[in-house]
Order: C-alpha cells, then sequence, then structure tokens
C-alpha cells in the first residue's frame, strides 16, 4: 500500500472511532446545560408562587384592615349621630338632614329624601298599630334604623317615615305592626 492509503485509513479510522467520542462528549454536555436550565426554570416558577402567594396575603392583610377601620369608622360616625330622646337637636350634623329646615304646613320631611307634600288630612295624623299606611307614603324607608335606635325590620316588614313618626309597615300590606312618635 502506497503512503498515501495508508494516510486515508489511518485518518478514516481515527475518524470513526473519535467522531463519536466527542459527540457523545457534546451530548453529555448539552444533556447537562438542558438539566441545569430546567432547574432553573423550576426554581423561577417557585419563586415566581411564593412570590404570588406573599403578594395575595399581603394583599388580603390590607382588605382585613381597611375594612376594620371602615367597621370603626362606621360605629363612632353612629356613636356621634345616635337618635337621643333627650337631646333635640341630635339629628344635625347627619348628612341625612341637610336639608331639613323644621317643620312646614302640608310637607313632611323624609331623611335622605327631602320634603315631600301630604294630603291635608294626614298632616298631624296619629298613626295606629293595626291602621293602614297610605300606598303613596310608604317609599320612605328608613335607609339606617340603627341611627334611630331601631333593630332591623323582620322579614317582609320595613321602617318608613311619616311625619315626625316611624312606622313599621308590612310590605305588601301597609298594615302598620308599631309607630314610634316624635323621633325628630
Amino acid at each position: 500500500m502506497n503512503r498515501f492509503t495508508k494516510a486515508a485509513l489511518v485518518a478514516l479510522a481515527l475518524t470513526t472511532t473519535a467522531a463519536p467520542m466527542v459527540a457523545s462528549a457534546q451530548s453529555r454536555n448539552d444533556r447537562q446545560d438542558r438539566r441545569e436550565w430546567r432547574q432553573d426554570n423550576r426554581d423561577d416558577r417557585r419563586e415566581g408562587r411564593q412570590d404570588d402567594r406573599n403578594d395575595r396575603r399581603e394583599w388580603r392583610q390590607d382588605n382585613r384592615d381597611d375594612r376594620r377601620e371602615w367597621r370603626q369608622d362606621r360605629r363612632d360616625d353612629r356613636r356621634d349621630y345616635r337618635y337621643d330622646r333627650n337631646n333635640r337637636n341630635w339629628y344635625q350634623g347627619r348628612s341625612d338632614f341637610r336639608d331639613y329646615r323644621g317643620a312646614r304646613s302640608n310637607q313632611w320631611y323624609a331623611p335622605g329624601y327631602g320634603y315631600y307634600r301630604v294630603e291635608p288630612r294626614y298632616y298631624g295624623y296619629r298613626w295606629q298599630r293595626g291602621g293602614y299606611l297610605p300606598s303613596a307614603y310608604r317609599g320612605y324607608y328608613v335607609r339606617d334604623p340603627y341611627v334611630y335606635g331601631l333593630r332591623p325590620a323582620p322579614y317582609g316588614y320595613r321602617y318608613v317615615h311619616a311625619g315626625n313618626d316611624i312606622v313599621m309597615i308590612a310590605i305588601a300590606t301597609g298594615l302598620i305592626a308599631s309607630v314610634f312618635a316624635n323621633m325628630y
């Protein structure tokens, strides 16, 4: 064999044995790189989930704090402007009564609604339990019974402003269940 053929055979033998060795070394490096990349991604996702959990915890805690403050403010407001039979000016300062200028002839005042006309026969009328409130006056609901020292009305009943009185009526019929006279 001549020198060129021998060199070609040796080169062929080296390439056939060395190429797989180099390829396997490269594939081992590639596999290792992919493993590290996957692990990094897992770590990133875990950190992201942990951050999300912490953010949600903080958000919930902030909301709890806000609700507590709101409830406390509301309690304070109720204490400041609660119905007091001994104080004739208990209603002053409440936003519901900002338009109230005292009694007017042939008109009633409903806090939050304002003045409205009344038939002359009902002006100065004394409401009684067992009577009926006319349908024209049933829409002036008491928005916050706690202000007047009242418990929530039972199911099917509402508190309604009727002149200076508050009456509890059956919603369906207008039957007066109880009367709270001279509230303001």
